[in-house]
């Protein structure tokens, strides 16, 4: 990508946990995702997998009848070691989902953002 090119920028996340399970090397773990956007997740956990690392995710949004099989990648990590203001764990950016999947979450995401409190919806 070139210098004056810009990332598109990132859907502007909810605080809002919901359980959420994930494939790791020793099988399904299940944590809360602390934040939800359009694009992707934040999961709160002490062993974050590695920056780049695939991830396959089993979410239940409320509302919904079935959980969501989906596929993500890890964008960025905390560590529970970076202070106060930093909930240790892992960005998920969600890839390839499809188009169903995506209304729906896009759904879900505009449904939560119109019942939260505007200081939490931004």
């Amino acid at each position: 990508m070139a210098p004056s090119e810009k990332l598109p920028p990132r859907p502007p996340r909810l605080e809002y946990e919901l359980p959420v399970a994930y494939q790791s090397v020793s099988g399904f773990i299940t944590d809360w995702a602390v934040n939800i956007s359009r694009g992707g997740l934040f999961i709160n956990t002490k062993k974050p997998l590695s920056v780049g690392s695939p991830v396959r995710l089993i979410v239940s949004l409320p509302g919904t009848k079935f959980p969501f099989d989906l596929t993500g990648r890890v964008t960025r990590i905390n560590t529970a070691h970076e202070g106060a203001n930093h909930v240790p764990g892992m960005a998920i950016e969600f890839v390839n989902v499809d188009d169903e999947k995506r209304a729906l979450l896009e759904q879900f995401v505009d449904r939560l953002r119109a019942e939260l409190p505007s200081d939490e919806a931004g």
